[in-house]
């Protein structure tokens, strides 16, 4: 059976090699996991995944081996709508009322009639006796009661009694083709890093303890080193105000994570294009802003530089002085890019518009060519290929 299994994570695009699945028969050999389904999932994961991008792939292609209800589907991104399993009200039941609804009649009957209902249904249900909804007598849904059904939408357990509990898979957000949220945009920042130890002596250093106590005849000799962090050290040029307001939320998301990953970060913001000021808060962008010349002058040329912004204005704004729809900048915007990259030779540009835009809009194109073609998407896999760039 779980050769089989080895075949089809392959043919879903999991890379899994035969040491791999037989460290997997080594493991399950020496009873580390119970007879659960949950503790074989986890531990099949740990051994056969390599990315946690890929673990939603493992999830689809598990559900499917071991006849889990996503395989109902043949379209894999198929899901019921929210407003369906809203709860509204909850209803209570009797025991003899409880006692008068009969179960569909085993598992095949189960699966085959959420199949029906899916095809069939088009709105929201609440109440009834057939529907996926709420608070009904319904094997399908969520807050009511069935004697042997499908759990959709819950949080948590009420009468026991669900024979399969469907929750949304929960790393769906870490494939590489959806948009980001914070979690997968820390997985793909994680691309760009190189350990040091660095601080005080506070971690305990196992391997080296224990040598030093069997040359110490047995002795205690406590062994202590620095911590190890990410010494990576990253400029952040952030893009606000006018189109970028589009895109808030995802740069919020994305300077959450970069902050969260990277121990020596530093940031700026600027608007359209970098020009001979940058500033640390929008509120007092015009009272406090710091000279890109003094940024230049105090990070190093070993920082690297990441500029997020969609890159979308007048082309004025890139090549003319005096194009800058804010002040009159006594310099061209591409001056200023140039002096940047000619400092921080290790740079890239985050754009969170859609790519089939970027050969419409002349800008795009603009700052792409100064970038020397190092502009990428803001998606789990620009992100990604953005990092390997800066390595």
């Amino acid at each position: 059976m779980l050769i089989r299994f080895f075949f089809m994570l392959r043919e879903g695009g999991l890379k899994v090699s035969i040491t791999e699945f037989l460290t997997l028969l080594e493991v399950l050999k020496r009873r580390i996991a119970g007879y659960s389904i949950d503790e074989f999932y986890y531990l099949s994961r740990a051994c056969l995944v390599k990315d946690e991008a890929h673990y939603d792939r493992f999830d689809r292609v598990f559900a499917a081996h071991f006849k889990g209800i996503e395989m109902l589907f043949g379209d894999e991104t198929a899901e019921i709508p929210e407003e369906w399993l809203r709860k509204h009200l909850e209803r209570t039941l009797t025991d003899e009322e409880k006692a008068q609804i009969e179960a569909l009649g085993g598992w095949e009957k189960l699966m085959e009639t959420l199949r029906q209902r899916l095809e069939e249904q088009k709105e929201r249900h609440e109440g009834g006796s057939k529907w996926i909804g709420t608070a009904g007598t319904s094997p399908f849904g969520a807050y009511g009661f069935n004697p042997e059904g499908v759990r959709i939408g819950q949080d948590g357990s009420r009468n026991r009694r669900a024979v399969k509990v469907w929750d949304r898979r929960e790393f769906r957000n870490l494939d590489d083709s959806v948009e980001l949220g914070t979690r997968n945009l820390k997985v793909a920042l994680r691309r760009l890093r190189r350990f040091a130890r660095e601080g005080a002596a506070d971690e305990l250093d196992l391997h080296d303890t224990i040598e030093s106590t069997a040359r110490n005849a047995g002795l205690l000799d406590i062994r202590m080193v620095p911590e190890r962090h990410n010494a990576v050290k990253v400029l952040l040029f952030l893009d606000v105000g006018g189109s970028m307001d589009d895109h808030v939320r995802v740069c919020e998301e994305l300077f959450s994570a970069a902050s969260g990953e990277f121990k020596h970060l530093e940031y700026f913001y600027f608007h359209n294009c970098v020009y001979e000021g940058v500033w640390k808060d929008n509120r007092r962008r015009h009272s406090e802003r710091t000279p890109t010349l003094d940024v230049l002058h105090k990070y190093a040329a070993d920082y690297k530089l990441i500029f997020v912004g969609d890159a979308t204005m007048s082309p004025y704004e890139i090549h003319y002085p005096g194009g800058s729809v804010e002040h009159w900048n006594e310099e061209a915007g591409a001056t200023w890019m140039r002096r940047l990259l000619d400092t921080y030779p290790k740079a890239v540009w985050l754009n969170p518009e859609p790519v089939n835009r970027w050969p419409h809009t002349p800008s795009i194109q603009m700052i792409g060519e100064i970038m020397d073609r190092r502009m990428y998407p803001l998606t789990v896999s620009g992100l990604e290929e953005g990092m390997r760039a800066l390595v």
